[in-house]
């Protein structure tokens, strides 16, 4: 249990309800929010109005207090789910909220999904304030989510980026009376970390890489561990490492892999299968290895230190968990430089200081940075074009070159397996430190201080105000595009 904070009596704490994936569930949402959860129950008791598609328990209301308190250490946890089926519907939300009268009520996804909440925000205001843990993949600034952000009095953006929309977007609104605050992604350092030759666990890892390379002698290993949809750019990261196997010669080559660790064929990516077997199967057989089955964090911390460099070129990418996870284990990244993946590579501003967001430079995505953390190995994006839909008009697309990918996958190869080391573990060092705080203990605190702030100042809504969330106004673009 995390003893930076106070652990109060259960009858002491404040309510939180939350509204997200089911916390037991496997997705991105849910990992971090379980981490939340269970690093704050403690403090806060908790209530999940936990969403999924077709939810197997759906009407169910499920005691997770017992599994809490092993995570914690603590023995007097209060944390309940309520099963629905997408992220509830009007009526079973004020059921919930009649019922378990929160403190506070608080979301985490896209605000598209929460819309009829945002909906209903004057009621529930009156009552109790509406926390975000909020994300934004990118610019321009989106003015769409105005009424969204105004129906916040608690918006903890997850990047410096997401942060910065946030007060951009709410640049025409009184904001005095809420908090801003910046909870950057945090994951048990426990489970994600360096396994060197004196490591208890180093024999199993080693049977565990062989029986996954079926004995073959492999000297240089690429990682991709992420879902197989358009943005994460998959051909292109396979063509970018067909390209680099094209630079060694054909006994180096055959000693290099690619494992990715995705869905082989969905109708949000693309059949990945084709795409292997036209880009490899002539000349590099091997090269490529798709993980297909569901691990449990043990082997996937044995995937990372397998791995020599992890990559992900999304072209939108709010934060970029698996790179989060790569960093703890101590593996070198390769990323595209957009969204939150930036703040994981630690640009560095003409002042020495960690690049922060600024209505002049919004973000680093055209390069202004170029100094940075030694374990990562940015691709900045060549094509930065507008794309949208009716519900996001407006939103920057940025797409990296695979040529510009191809070669920083020779520049982590071309370094000794002792320096790829060295960079490594300067990240994990970096990404555990109160600097970055990419662990479960210090996001724990982040949120503990955000709510601190957030009871201090909130009031409740009066009767006669009202936010329509499908309306916005206020300035059009408010910050650069060139710069």
């Amino acid at each position: 249990m995390n003893k930076s904070f106070e652990h109060l009596p259960k009858n002491k704490r404040k309510k939180l309800v939350l509204i997200c994936d089911d916390i037991r569930v496997h997705s991105g949402v849910a990992t971090v929010a379980k981490e939340i959860v269970t690093h704050t129950c403690g403090h806060f008791n908790w209530v999940n109005i936990g969403g999924a598609i077709n939810h197997p328990d759906i009407g169910k209301i499920l005691d997770l207090s017992e599994e809490c308190n092993k995570h914690a250490g603590i023995d007097d946890s209060d944390v309940k789910i309520y099963c629905v089926n997408g992220y509830g519907k009007d009526d079973e939300i004020r059921q919930v909220l009649d019922a378990e009268k929160p403190d506070a009520l608080v979301l985490f996804t896209d605000p598209r999904y929460f819309q009829h909440v945002f909906n209903m925000e004057d009621d529930i205001r009156k009552k109790c304030p509406i926390a975000y843990i909020n994300i934004w993949d990118d610019y321009p600034a989106p003015r769409y989510n105005q009424a969204f952000y105004e129906s916040c009095d608690l918006l903890m953006g997850i990047s410096k980026q997401t942060k910065n929309i946030n007060e951009l977007v709410l640049a025409d609104v009184d904001t005095s009376k809420k908090v801003f605050r910046y909870i950057p992604h945090g994951l048990n350092h426990n489970d994600y970390f360096p396994i060197d030759k004196d490591h208890d666990e180093y024999k199993d890892m080693k049977i565990f890489r062989n029986n996954l390379f079926r004995g073959d002698d492999v000297d240089f290993v690429m990682f991709f561990n992420s879902r197989n949809i358009r943005r994460k750019q998959i051909p292109d990261t396979m063509l970018a490492y067909r390209a680099f196997l094209d630079t060694l010669p054909q006994e180096k080559a055959d000693k290099c892999r690619f494992i990715l660790h995705t869905e082989v064929i969905t109708d949000a990516g693309t059949d990945l299968e084709s795409v292997r077997e036209y880009l490899f199967d002539e000349k590099y057989p091997k090269a490529c290895i798709f993980s297909l089955n569901k691990l449990n964090r043990k082997n996937l911390n044995y995937l990372y230190n397998v791995a020599d460099v992890q990559v992900l070129l999304t072209s939108n990418e709010g934060w970029g968990l698996t790179i989060t996870e790569a960093i703890l284990t101590g593996t070198p990244i390769i990323a595209n430089v957009t969204g939150g993946m930036q703040d994981q590579m630690r640009f560095v501003d003409d002042k020495g200081k960690w690049f922060e967001p600024t209505p002049e430079v919004p973000s680093n995505h055209r390069g202004t940075y170029k100094e940075h953390g030694e374990w990562a190995f940015p691709v900045y994006p060549t094509s930065r074009s507008i794309q949208g839909s009716p519900p996001t008009p407006y939103i920057f697309d940025d797409r990296c070159r695979w040529e510009d990918a191809m070669e920083r996958i020779k520049e982590v190869y071309n370094l000794s397996p002792e320096e790829r080391q060295k960079r490594g573990l300067a990240g994990r060092e970096w990404a555990i430190s109160d600097e970055a705080g990419f662990t479960a203990e210090r996001q724990a605190e982040r949120v503990v201080e955000a709510f601190t702030e957030l009871f201090k100042v909130w009031e409740p809504r009066e009767d006669f105000e009202i936010v329509n969330a499908t309306e916005y106004k206020g300035k059009l673009l408010n910050h650069k595009i060139l710069y």
